[in-house]
């Protein structure tokens, strides 16, 4: 979607406008993607909501280190992909010091760790601690996404301290596509692999795979994600920042509108609207108290694009 750039946003709120006025000039809402299903979709959500609200989106493909910058410098409003504790690095450098502000727990319930699939974990890999005892048949290499992400740079501090005896391994970064794709041809061939697993994901329903237990001091044993914003978002689109701070989804909604996208090649943009349209229940407490960029009542200018 193209940026619109609105040159009056300074001059009106200098000047006490309105709310309202302030939210109009807070388009596009400038949103982070770091190529990540889960974000995919959950910004896929957050755009249809804004644009039936009246503001633009602009959605930047972005690694999360970068994102921290961004929102730290203002060059990006929202990112709904703070996973704790995952990023628990990240959160001691910009949020717990006042760089970056975290707004809202938006997902409960979350996994993420190394994972492997069933026959690996049926031949006897079930812990961190398991791993080395086949690292000729892993090839000794841990699959992680892309490069930056906190997750691998967990792994990255395994392999330096030589925890779990996975001091010779080497992590293999790329895209998370990129990733998966190499699991699925280990799997069609049985071939031992390990690499980051995550919930919510449709890999939890395509693939037979496992969870390994063990890397808690790492990855912690079950975890939450935040909406985080640059700092003064709040202040200055405070519409926007209360939609935000309302929108909590759950593993099974996620799931469903990746699967979709996975199972009927739809846009992410396309597979969130159908799930809205199917369960409109949802929008009650998302848009309570919301107001458009014109300062209508949000839910019912949602359900009119539904």
């Amino acid at each position: 979607m193209k940026k619109i750039t609105t040159v009056i946003a300074a001059g009106a709120l200098s000047l006490g406008a309105s709310f309202t006025w302030a939210d109009t000039s807070c388009s596009p809402v400038k949103m982070a993607d770091p190529g990540w299903s889960d974000i995919a979709a959950t910004n896929a959500i957050s755009t249809f909501l804004l644009e039936a609200m009246g503001y633009q989106t602009k959605i930047d493909a972005l690694a999360v280190p970068i994102t921290y910058g961004g929102l730290r410098d203002n060059q990006v409003d929202v990112f709904l992909g703070n996973w704790m504790p995952a990023q628990q690095g990240f959160y001691d450098q910009f949020i717990a010091n006042g760089k970056v502000t975290q707004l809202a727990k938006n997902l409960d319930g979350t996994e993420f760790t190394l994972a492997v699939p069933d026959y690996v974990y049926n031949a006897g890999v079930h812990d961190f601690a398991d791993l080395n005892k086949f690292a000729d048949k892993f090839d000794h290499k841990l699959y992680g996404i892309g490069s930056g992400a906190p997750a691998n740079q967990s792994l990255q501090e395994i392999i330096k301290k030589n925890d779990f005896d996975l001091g010779k391994w080497k992590l293999v970064e790329s895209s998370e596509q990129a990733m998966l794709a190499e699991v699925d041809r280990a799997v069609k061939r049985e071939r031992f692999v390990v690499f980051l697993g995550w919930q919510p994901h449709p890999m939890n329903v395509k693939l037979k795979m496992h969870y390994l237990t063990g890397g808690e001091k790492y990855f912690g044993a079950t975890g939450s994600v935040y909406t985080v914003t640059r700092n003064g978002y709040a202040d200055a689109c405070p519409q926007v920042a209360k939609l935000f701070s309302q929108l909590m989804f759950t593993p099974e909604m996620e799931n469903t509108i990746m699967a979709d996208v996975v199972d009927t090649k739809k846009s992410n943009a396309d597979a969130a609207k159908a799930y809205l349209k199917a369960h409109p229940e949802v929008l009650e407490k998302w848009l309570a108290g919301v107001q458009t960029a014109e300062g209508k009542d949000a839910l019912a200018a949602v359900k009119a694009k539904l």
